[in-house]
Formats: C-alpha cells, structure tokens, sequence
C-alpha cells in the first residue's frame, strides 16, 4: 500500500489527467511508438506480432508539437521587459534566476510552453538551506550567506510532479512536490531515488522511500522557521478552469493528431499491400508447375486457364490520403484559432483598454504568465525582506485579424522550418484567399527567381579572374 505522503490526490490525479498523452505527444515518433496500444489500437483479428510491426514502422506526424514551439515563442519574440520597480538588490539574481543559468526571459519561456502544452506548470520560489540537519546555522552572519551566494530562486514545477494540495480560508495551506534527487551509489557512482517535499505555512519537510522497502517512507529532513507567511508557489495557468485547476487550451489539437497517428498507419498498411501484387492462376491444373520470370512461361491445361497479377486500383489509397490532408488542414486551424483576436480590437492596447474583450486566446496565456511572473517576484522580495518585488512585461501584441491570416502565419514558419515546400505553401495561401486563384505557381516561381535574393541576403560573389564562382551560400551545389 502506497504511503500516504507518497499518495496523488483526486484532485491532482484530475489535474494530470491528460499529462501522459501530451508527453506522448511532445516525445514524438519514439514515445508514440512506446506507448504501444495505448494510442495505436489492435484492429479485429489482428495478431500481436503485425501489430508490433505496424507500430514500430509508424511516424508521428508532429502537428501539436510543432504548433507548441512556435505559439509559444510568440510571446518572447521580444525580450521580457523588467520593470523600474523591480528592486536593485533582485535584478542581478534575474540574469540565472533559477540557480542553473536560465534569464528571466528562458526561464517564462519554458514555463510557457509547458502551461501551453500541458494547461498548468508552477514556479516554486525556493531558498537555499542555511542549517545543517542537526539545526545549527551554516552560515554565521548575513554577510557570510550574501558571500555564498545564498539567495532565492525560482524552480519550474511540472504538474506531473504535484502529488496533492489542502487549502483553508487563506489560501493554499500545504503543497506536496514529488522530486527526483541523486544519491551517492558507491564510491565512484549516483542513483536517482524520490523524494517528497511537503511545504507548509512557514514549515517545510523532506520524505525518502527506503531503500528496497518502496512502500516505506520515512522524515529525511524539516525546517519550521521560514520569513514567509504564505507557500511560496505560484500556478501558471494554459487554460484555468478554478484554483489548480486547469485544461489543455490545445486539447482537441492533442486528440486530432492520435486520429492523425492511426489514420497515417492505416494509409501505410494500405499502400505496403497495394504495392505488391498478388499472383492470380485459374484451372491450370494440378500438375502445372509456376515460375516466375522473364525467361519463364506457363501453359495451362484447360481453355479456362487464365494466370496474371491482381493489382489494387488505388482509390482507397487517394481517398486516404486526402483524408489526413483533411486532418492536417484541421490540425493547423485549431492551432491557429489560439492566434485571433475576437471581433473589435486588433492591438494589443485596445485590448487593454476595452477589458480584454478582444484579446486571442494565446495572448490571454501571456497575461496568466506575466501575471505568475509578478507573484513569484513579490515571493523573492519577501524572502530577503524586500516590501515590493516589482512588474515584468511579456509581449503580447500578436494576434491575428481572421483564422486564414492566423493559419497562414503557422504556414510560413512550418515552411521556414523545412517541414512544408513552396509549392504548398503557395498552394495554402491560395485556398486561404491571401493569393489571388488564378496565380499559376510556375508562373509565380519565375518570378520569384527573377526578382534576385531577399533584401539583406548576400549575393553571389564575382569570381577574380580565372577563378569559379563563389556561392555566398557554401552549402548551395
């Protein structure tokens, strides 16, 4: 029986509820493919072995993944801005704020794809200890932990990792972490065991499991005096749905491209037995021998007799193949529909002056953010003693007028990325209505040949005489 310390609450439990399909997802084709059944259902009488094999030959087509990254670099195409009430004592410490050398701006950045993808992360304002085990300082004076560099911290908090919460009429009133720490293992060697922290109001413990006994845990550590009167936690919200309460704001994206992985591995199977074809021998006789070959022939015994391949038409194959290009044309919408604004403000300042009435729904993401990066700053100043910890501003002037203009953005940085040709990326932008229908692309290829390099790209440079030309571009043939 799992120890109680060690036990995830419903409410966590809720909290995770779709945390294995989006890392599935995020993994890629190698998670997808570990996952096994769980997200490539076994057909009606298919046996274990083809379907081992239909998995470990699948390719996850990386729509959410993709659509993560580049949503979630939007709001930090621009630095985060700190702001002039931000103490002087805390912005030095904002340059590695989370001890392993992260900025402030990687730091939300990755707090922001992971609220993004998973609808919730949390920052823990943590600080290093000053008494050893037994209670007695390590550091002496003030002066000597500023010499150690001891100060506080931030720590991104997946939500993986929150075991339960209580709460009472002020607030959150206890939070259990699970965490991975490194032992020694011998002499030479560490070994990851778990540990849970437990944090209170002005308290904090420390549970290990016992080593070959997991299912007993017991007190590693505990301190009781802390300055702050709250848990230094803060929730970053992809999509709230109440207090640490949340939902993937990209979950249907999430369930469209499982449909996308199995959709894609039926189209495979189909197109490997349309491949090859199937030999076909009508009343030939018992007795007829069949070889294959060019220098082979085979005579039949009866007028009936008939001998040739049966080859698939292909229709299944085309109508297949147009229904993932269905699917993946949805994928890209509803990544885009995070991108537009609501009817009436198109700015990022008409939002704010309308009560964010028209802000998109990414932007709204920004703002839960910016606003989570505000509370752990207070979090910082209260553990030094500061009386206020400051404002940052993230970007949020990125939304988009109309779904077409929104899904044509995700397009053009899917081509920039590789994953996407010219061809259709022009071919998108014509459906969307952004080029005119009758552009011909290999009319609109000549031009863009003819139009020289993009302005700021550097043109092939003139050979010396004698000499062959040089490409600007070395990896250019």
């Amino acid at each position: 029986m799992t120890h109680p310390v060690r036990l995830q609450s419903k409410e966590a439990a809720a909290l995770n509820e779709h945390c294995e399909l989006i890392s599935a997802l995020l993994g890629g084709t190698k998670a997808m493919r570990a996952a096994g059944e769980t997200y490539m259902p076994k057909w009606p009488g298919e046996d274990a072995e083809a379907l081992k094999v239909r998995i470990a030959v699948a390719t996850l087509f990386p729509a959410f993944g993709r659509t993560i990254e580049v949503l979630g670099a939007k709001p930090f195409s621009k630095p985060v801005t700190i702001g002039e009430d931000v103490p002087a004592k805390l912005v030095p410490w904002l340059e590695d704020v989370d001890r392993a050398g992260r900025n402030l701006h990687s730091f939300l950045s990755e707090i922001g794809q992971e609220a993004l993808g998973y609808g919730f992360s949390g920052i823990l304002v943590d600080y290093p200890p000053t008494r050893d085990k037994d209670g007695k300082p390590l550091y002496v004076t003030k002066a000597d932990e500023q010499a150690a560099a001891v100060r506080p911290y931030f720590v991104q908090v997946h939500p993986k990792n929150i075991l339960g919460w209580l709460t009472d009429k002020d607030g959150m009133s206890q939070l259990r972490l699970l965490e991975s720490v490194d032992v020694e293992d011998g002499d030479y060697a560490t070994k990851a065991i778990e540990q849970v922290r437990v944090l209170r109001r002005g308290s904090w413990e420390t549970w290990r499991q016992v080593p070959n006994k997991p299912e007993e845990w017991v007190l590693h550590d505990s301190g009781s005096t802390t300055p702050l009167a709250k848990i230094p936690f803060v929730p970053v919200y992809g999509q709230r749905l109440g207090n640490m309460m949340a939902r993937p704001p990209l979950l249907e994206l999430a369930y469209a491209n499982v449909e996308h992985w199995q959709s894609k591995s039926d189209q495979q199977n189909i197109t490997h037995v349309a491949r090859v074809p199937i030999l076909f021998a009508k009343m030939l006789g018992e007795n007829t021998q069949i070889t294959v070959g060019a220098g082979s022939a085979v005579k039949g015994e009866t007028p009936e007799s008939d001998l040739k391949f049966v080859e698939h038409t292909g229709a299944a194959i085309e109508a297949g193949r147009k229904s993932l290009l269905d699917l993946e044309d949805r994928m890209r919408q509803a990544g885009a529909e995070l991108l537009v604004i609501k009817p009436g403000n198109v700015t990022e300042s008409q939002t704010l002056a309308d009560n964010e009435q028209g802000a998109c729904a990414l932007q709204k993401v920004a703002e839960n953010l910016e606003d989570a990066a505000d509370q752990a700053l207070q979090l910082m100043a209260d553990w030094v003693g500061e009386q206020e910890g400051g404002h940052v501003t993230v970007f949020k002037d990125f939304g988009a007028a109309t779904l077409a203009e929104a899904s044509a953005e995700l397009l053009l940085k899917t081509n920039q990325a590789g994953k996407l040709s010219d061809e259709s990326l022009h071919e998108e932008l014509q459906r969307r209505g952004i080029v005119k229908p009758d552009t011909d692309w290999a009319t609109e290829k000549d031009r863009i040949d003819s139009q020289g390099p993009p302005p700021g790209a550097m043109e092939d440079v003139p050979p010396p005489a004698g000499k062959k030309p040089v490409k600007a571009d070395p990896a250019q043939p």
